[in-house]
């Protein structure tokens, strides 16, 4: 029931199947009414017209094959020649009493007959007449009803299902282009089909997007161009940073602290300038793989050692496999420093491989991931702890690392391991993207 489409489906079939069931049940009422009294005036007319006729009636002037007439004088038989009287509703003699001709539908065994009768003096004329052919034609009339009914309601079922498609095709369609915009495709756009407040809410989205896509694209670019400029005077101060290092043991304390502070702050805004670069070109489709087959445990061991990660433990049995060396380094050094940096030791790298798929998990021991973080641990600028507004990090690692994974054709997910502790999982082709 929270599907629209049920709900239009159910309300349109209820409408039809009320209005179709009304529409025959009231057409069926008017129709036996009409048959019955049609047949029971034809056959009253044609009883008091027989007894008019006759100057001394018998119930042998009243019968015919079809009918039946017996005659009551002073409340008696007026012949009693052994046949069978046949009962007369009480309140029928009681009318007809009273001089009126009077008539009464009666029920016997499953059949319907009218009972007729009228007084001439001191006697009593009765005659019963089948309605077995007006109770077929009801029947037939009934059938037709049901019919029109059932059928009546099928049609409006198969009319509902047609207009809930028309209408919810439109709607379908804005809602898979917003979830195809909100995964970052920003050149989402849906076709403009008529003029009605449909075409006029799919004009907007694609006008919206436009711009969305203008601004993005506008943002991007900013980003790109300052990240660029900024890559010059940062490699000077990086010379200069180098310089002071060297100098800091040799200042005093105040200035070598300062000198610390400095080249560390560098240090960081020069990777936060190459994350920023490396950001944009995954945004406008520049990033590409150099693939190279490689043992990738190989790799995995010259990434730790370059970073002197010593303490972490491995388990890497070899592995050949084609990928890019560079993005793979990016991805474990992401995955290894994110560890060391929030997790607790030890930390772990694990590397597993079958047919066609490599598996490289990293494990620490930590407090593990939020399960409000898990969700959003791969968004760009992201951090678990917003009340640190300093850190290390840029927020960008794990972004890069997701999309370096993604342009392998491969996953990077999140989880807490079972005795705790955070668990990043890196699946990729060992053949390359295909």
């Amino acid at each position: 029931m929270r599907s629209l489409r049920t709900r239009l489906l159910i309300a349109f079939a209820l409408l039809s199947g009320v209005t179709a069931a009304a529409v025959s049940g009231a057409s069926y009422v008017q129709a036996r009414t009409m048959v019955l009294e049609r047949a029971q005036d034809a056959y009253v007319e044609l009883f008091t017209d027989k007894v008019a006729a006759m100057a001394v009636p018998s119930p042998d002037d009243l019968s015919d094959r079809n009918t039946a007439g017996f005659i009551l004088y002073k409340g008696q038989p007026y012949h009693n020649d052994g046949r069978s009287v046949p009962e007369i509703p009480q309140a029928l003699r009681d009318e007809v009493k009273t001089g009126v001709v009077a008539w009464q539908r009666v029920e016997h065994n499953g059949r319907v007959g009218l009972v007729m009768g009228m007084r001439v003096s001191e006697m009593e004329f009765y005659q019963t007449r089948g309605l077995d052919a007006e109770a077929a034609s009801i029947n037939r009339l009934a059938l037709i009803a049901w019919t029109i009914g059932i059928g009546s309601l099928v049609l409006s079922g198969f009319l509902a299902w047609f207009a809930a498609n028309s209408v919810l095709r439109p709607v379908r369609e804005l809602r898979a282009a917003a979830q195809r915009l909100g995964e970052g495709d920003l050149s989402t756009r849906v076709h403009v089909r008529g003029a009605d407040e449909l075409a006029g809410v799919a004009e907007t989205f694609n006008v919206t997007a436009e711009a969305l896509e203008k601004q993005v694209a506008d943002a991007r670019r900013f980003v790109a161009d300052v990240s660029h400029e900024l890559r010059t005077p940062l490699a000077a101060m990086t010379a200069v940073t180098d310089v002071l290092d060297e100098e800091a043991p040799h200042l005093t304390p105040d200035a070598g602290k300062a000198a610390s502070l400095v080249s560390r702050e560098t240090r960081n805004l020069t990777r936060l300038v190459n994350d920023l670069m490396e950001v944009s070109r995954f945004d406008s489709g520049a990033a590409a793989l150099v693939l190279e087959e490689i043992d990738v445990a190989e790799a995995i061991r010259a990434t730790l050692r370059a970073r002197r990660w010593s303490e972490v433990v491995t388990d890497l049995p070899p592995l050949i496999a084609r990928v890019d060396p560079r993005r793979l380094d990016v991805i474990v050094a992401n995955l290894v420093g994110n560890a060391l940096r929030h997790g607790a030791p030890p930390v772990s790298v694990m590397l597993r491989g079958g047919p066609g798929w490599l598996l490289i998990q990293v494990t620490d021991h930590g407090p593990g991931l939020d399960p409000e973080v898990l969700p959003r641990v791969f968004d760009r600028f992201y951090k678990a702890d917003t009340a640190r507004t300093r850190s290390a990090g840029s927020g960008l690692g794990l972004a890069i690392a997701w999309e370096n994974a993604r342009l392998h054709h491969g996953a990077l997910t999140a989880d807490n391991g079972p005795d705790g502790g955070a668990v990043f999982t890196l699946h990729l082709p060992t053949g390359g993207p295909q």
